[in-house]
């Protein structure tokens, strides 16, 4: 038997205003790069010390806990003092900040007063710079820092670290100076001293 009842209209699709879909964008980049923050916190906290990780000098008193047991754990959370996994992992998780928050929030016209290069990674001092700006991010917007903390941030950290890192004659002296002409280049650094070697 047919059904004769009148049919009812579906529901009507709930629409967002265009200007809401920014703010939800925004929050989700951000949700997103909190969410891969804390996994690559969780993969921290979970694996072992990295034997190639900088050691002190032969002959330096090890570091001691309270207790008198030498503390477990890297040495040093800075990107240049892990190797290996832990380096990968740690440059995984900068890039999510650097691509889903700093970038779009601070990155600016690029510029030949303002240069910017897309392998950022691959410049040793970018990857310095930008990962202990990013550990004094996580330290001065945690609740603990204050109200007063993302203001630091700003001065203290973000305001020397974009005057160094895209100054003319930073790290992306040779990269990128016009979004048209992208270009990358790592610059060569000066080679070590060589011992014995008369000046």
């Amino acid at each position: 038997m047919a059904d004769t009842s009148p049919t009812s209209p579906g529901p009507e699709p709930y629409r967002v205003p265009d200007a809401d879909l920014d703010d939800l964008a925004s929050t989700l980049a951000k949700t997103m790069a909190e969410v891969r923050q804390h996994g690559v916190i969780l993969d921290r906290l979970g694996s072992e010390p990295d034997p190639g990780a900088i050691q002190p000098p032969d002959g330096a008193p090890e570091a001691e806990a309270a207790d008198g047991k030498k503390p477990d754990g890297p040495a040093s959370v800075f990107i240049l003092a892990l190797g290996g996994k832990e380096y990968a992992v740690e440059l995984a998780a900068l890039s999510d900040w650097v691509n889903y928050l700093f970038l779009p929030v601070y990155g600016r016209e690029i510029s030949t007063s303002r240069p910017w290069c897309a392998h950022w990674h691959e410049h040793p001092e970018a990857v310095a710079r930008l990962h202990a700006l990013w550990l004094a991010w996580q330290q001065f917007t945690d609740t603990e820092a204050g109200l007063s903390g993302p203001s630091i941030w700003h001065r203290d950290h973000l305001d020397q670290t974009l005057a160094h890192l895209r100054a003319p004659d930073g790290p992306f002296a040779a990269c990128t100076t016009s979004a048209t002409r992208p270009n990358h280049r790592v610059l060569a650094t000066p080679a070590p001293e060589q011992a014995g070697v008369a000046a």
